[in-house]
């Protein structure tokens, strides 16, 4: 049976690496093993941080949330408590946007919040 030899394909592969690993420094871009591994370690965080990223804008979007609610006299726990009471289904990103952009919408949440508290 004849050889066969992956010329093409090898090319093509090692063409494919080197693209996805353009930006990286020094052999990690230039030399097909170092750029194979940088290129898998790369896809791997990529990932990694794509989920991260939801938590990090969640905790962000308490962190106003809580200093708006502390304008308005209320702690961000006595807030969220205080939404669920009234039944006001907002969630957070919703939340924090209102106390970024629009500050008396959020005062009228956090009045409605507090009213809720005290019945």
């Amino acid at each position: 049976m004849a050889r066969v030899r992956s010329r093409v394909q090898a090319r093509n592969r090692h063409r494919k690496v080197l693209s996805l690993t353009e930006g990286h420094r020094g052999k990690r871009r230039t030399n097909y093993k170092v750029a194979h591994q940088s290129m898998i370690h790369a896809l791997r965080y990529a990932t990694i941080h794509r989920r991260d990223r939801k938590g990090q804008f969640r905790r962000l979007w308490i962190t106003r949330i809580n200093a708006a609610a502390r304008l308005h006299g209320l702690s961000y726990g006595r807030f969220i408590d205080g939404l669920r009471r009234a039944g006001i289904e907002l969630d957070r990103k919703i939340l924090a946007d209102l106390a970024v952009r629009e500050p008396e919408a959020f005062g009228r949440v956090a009045e409605q919040a507090r009213a809720a508290l005290a019945a």
